[in-house]
């Protein structure tokens, strides 16, 4: 992706959260979209962005507890979740990291482009495309088979219209608390 980049655009740098290579107050602001739940130590990480930034740290996560009532981890992968809580720092550890932030929900709309898990909510027909499930961090964590076990579910409930019965109202709203949070400190 680094080698992507037009060359206009400020150089992007190999490094770890953890362990970034700038000094004190070097940035403007630091921010970090969906990725803390891919840090090795996401604490060290936080207090690297801070180190870093003279200004706003802003981070884009999930709040896990919500998360956790999401249609498909609660109906069909509630493995995720006890991986997802380890992985992911609760809101409350993120601000106390960070000091002064605030923390605003972000609406997932109905047509949500991206790819991130909870994006599909009202297209539960996205999940049986295992390209798009290439592209989703939560799928190659899971237990042996049960990937296939949920997929198998899924499509069984879309097939008899189990799922529209319990889930079909997502279809038509226009957006959806998944969880996802804007964490700004200033």
């Amino acid at each position: 992706m680094r080698a992507r980049r037009p060359t206009p655009l400020a150089p992007a740098i190999d490094a770890n959260a953890e362990e970034l290579p700038l000094d004190d107050d070097a940035l403007d602001a630091a921010m970090a979209i969906l990725t803390l739940h891919h840090w090795r130590d996401p604490t060290a990480g936080l207090l690297e962005l801070r180190r870093v930034a003279r200004g706003p740290v802003v981070v884009l996560t999930f709040d896990i507890d919500v998360l956790a009532d999401y249609w498909m981890i609660r109906d069909y992968l509630p493995e995720a979740l006890a991986d997802d809580r380890q992985r992911f720092p609760t809101i409350d550890t993120i601000t106390g990291i960070l000091g002064h932030a605030s923390v605003e929900p972000v609406a997932i709309p109905a047509d949500c482009k991206d790819g991130f898990f909870e994006a599909h909510y009202a297209r539960p027909e996205a999940y049986l495309d295992s390209s798009l499930r290439a592209a989703q961090s939560v799928w190659p964590r899971l237990p042996d088979g049960v990937e296939q076990r949920a997929l198998t579910a899924l499509a069984d409930d879309l097939a008899s219209g189990a799922w529209d019965a319990r889930h079909g109202h997502l279809r038509t709203q226009p957006a959806y608390d998944g969880g996802l949070r804007l964490v700004c400190s200033r």
